[in-house]
């Protein structure tokens, strides 16, 4: 009789025991989530509030648009948004001892859920687009470096934009970025910023040549017709000895004709070129069939791998 009576308070301790380690936990799923290091609490975050074998006062908050969250039995909200975890438990302890709701209470704040505000986009002409949490300190190198780099095509400027009423949008200089010449430049992201970084704008160079193709313009690059034939490997056979740049005359201007004579500029009779962002330089071949300008603009829209079979389709 004694052993059972031994068994069955044994089992009735346990099952008591368990309990107690399990009281006050919002959640199983609560255990399992980790507060992101030097995270501090922000706005339309999802909190979980475990307050130590006080089961009515534990629960999941969302923190409001003043910044502050609401605890049971408390008059007034408790300010919750710049405070890191452990802070805020140290304040809604306060607040609980305050208010004579418990004496000297064990509080735990867990985030939940981050909100969508403190992530950060990076996008356009990196090797990774991709969009991540801002958690602790993080610089723009930082954000391209997640990003794994800019790629080739990368423009001269990147463009940070801040969240709305923020800040104005930040024009950077990329090579004195990546230089370290200004350090200033490596600005800090605190989050729901978005990275953008353009495509350099391009020169095309068409037509029989060895290896046509759309290259980008650096920022104080000079860029000249000799040059763009060196780039290009030279023109193919047959090709006639005259060039033709397509420049826009103007924003919503058709493109001009500029003639070059490609003889007397390869025989050094003529002084060489220049060439701008966005122009097209074009070789025809000596058949005497030339291309038209609204073919040579779909070239460059569609890029230089439609070339031949454009070129083609569209000979004259």
């Amino acid at each position: 009789m004694k052993t059972a009576i031994g068994v069955l308070l044994l089992a009735c301790a346990c099952s008591s025991g368990g309990r107690a380690q399990t009281k006050g936990v919002v959640d199983s799923a609560v255990a399992s989530v980790a507060n992101l290091p030097a995270q501090r609490i922000a706005v339309d975050d999802l909190l979980a509030i475990s307050v130590y074998n006080e089961p009515e006062l534990t629960r999941t908050v969302r923190v409001s648009a003043d910044g502050s969250i609401r605890i049971p039995m408390l008059p007034n909200p408790v300010h919750a948004a710049g405070l890191l975890p452990p802070e805020l438990e140290q304040a809604a302890a306060e607040a609980l001892e305050k208010g004579r709701v418990l004496v000297h209470p064990e509080v735990t704040v867990t985030i939940l859920e981050y909100s969508s505000a403190r992530t950060i986009s990076v996008m356009g002409a990196v090797r990774h687009p991709l969009v991540f949490q801002a958690v602790g300190k993080v610089t723009l190198l930082d954000a391209l470096a997640r990003a794994e780099g800019v790629n080739a095509d990368a423009g001269p400027e990147v463009l940070v934009t801040h969240p709305a009423g923020t800040a104005p949008a930040d024009r950077i200089n990329l090579k004195k970025l990546l230089d370290g010449q200004e350090p200033a430049l490596n600005t800090p992201l605190l989050g729901g910023e978005a990275v953008r970084v353009p495509e350099a704008r391009k020169i095309y160079v068409l037509g029989n040549v060895k290896r046509p193709g759309a290259f980008p313009v650096r920022d104080g690059s000079e860029n000249t017709v000799m040059k763009l034939l060196a780039m290009v490997e030279g023109v193919a056979p047959y090709a006639r000895k005259e060039a033709y740049i397509y420049r826009q005359a103007g924003e919503g201007q058709p493109r001009v004709e500029i003639p070059v004579d490609l003889k007397k500029l390869l025989s050094r009779k003529a002084p060489d070129v220049p060439v701008y962002a966005d122009d097209i330089l074009y070789i025809p071949d000596a058949t005497g069939k030339r291309i038209g300008v609204t073919t040579l603009e779909k070239v460059a829209m569609y890029g230089s791998g439609a070339a031949a079979a454009v070129i083609y389709a569209g000979a004259r």
